[in-house]
Parts: C-alpha cells; structure tokens; sequence
C-alpha cells in the first residue's frame, strides 16, 4: 500500500481533520495513479462511520475513569465545555427537526462538525444510540460525497 494512502487513511479517523482531510488525500492519489476512487471512497466512508462506535464506547466504559488522570481531565473540561456549547445549537434545531439536525450538522464540511463532534454532541445530549448513529453516518456520507466533489473539481485544474 503506498505511503500517500495511509496518510490519507489516518487523517480520515483523527478528530477535528476526518474524512474532510483525509479523502482529498486519496482522491489526489487516485487521480494521480488512475485507478479507481471509488475503493478508497468506500474505506474512507467506513474508517469514518467506524470512528462513530469507537467514541461512543470510550465515552461509556474509559471516560470517567480517565477523568481521574489530571492531564485528561483538564483537556476534557475545556473540550467538553465547546462541545456543550454546539451542543445547545444543535439542540435547539433538533426540537424542530428531529436527528435530521444532526446529520446536517455532520455533513457540513467544515473542520469541528464532523463525526468525532457529533457523536460527542449525542452523547453529551443523551440522545437515542441507534438514531443517532445512523444521522451521523448519513452527515459522514453526505459529507464524503460533498468532499468528493470538491476535490474532483479542485484536481481538474493540474
């Protein structure tokens, strides 16, 4: 496997950076090799939606207990905090639209609203597991396909 396909594939499951830096990366290694996307797409969608479980089972078995080590807790504090406060946006949507809030939220491609942040929104809000793991997985496809289409149109100019 090249080295430019495991960055991409790395960047995909770190927080904040995700698929939207992540698939450009191997987007721009298909082109550039002329091979199919649609591969690497998929895994990338997959590595991102996989994240979705990761979190929610570091948050419900690891995370009081890493509460205890005061490094994790003062990152957590402040994290947690800027999520609370997208959180209370997200919130106030969802009372009109439900977990279609949320899926958009996540779709947008912007750094900080991607899956990591939506899951921890969901979980911060208590929301249902199952509803909510299917809005964030639609908002991570529909962000793929968003990225995708950026980055088909910002490679046909080389």
């Amino acid at each position: 496997m090249d080295f430019q396909i495991i960055i991409g594939l790395i960047l995909t499951v770190l927080p904040i950076i995700e698929l939207r830096g992540g698939l450009p990366v191997v987007v721009e290694y298909a082109l550039k090799n002329n091979v199919s996307i649609w591969p690497y797409f998929a895994v990338v969608i997959f590595l991102n939606i996989l994240v979705i479980f990761f979190i929610f089972f570091f948050l419900d078995f690891l995370h009081s207990s890493f509460m205890n080590l005061r490094f994790y807790e003062r990152f957590m504090s402040g994290y947690l905090e800027r999520v609370r406060k997208k959180a209370e946006k997200v919130q106030s949507k969802m009372q009109n639209w439900g977990y279609f809030a949320l899926c958009i939220f996540v779709a947008v491609p912007l750094p900080g609203t991607g899956a990591w942040t939506g899951t921890i929104i969901a979980w911060v809000l208590g929301l249902n597991r199952l509803k909510s793991i299917i809005a964030i997985s639609l908002g991570v496809i529909i962000a793929g396909f968003l990225i995708l289409l950026l980055s088909l149109g910002l490679f046909s100019f080389y």
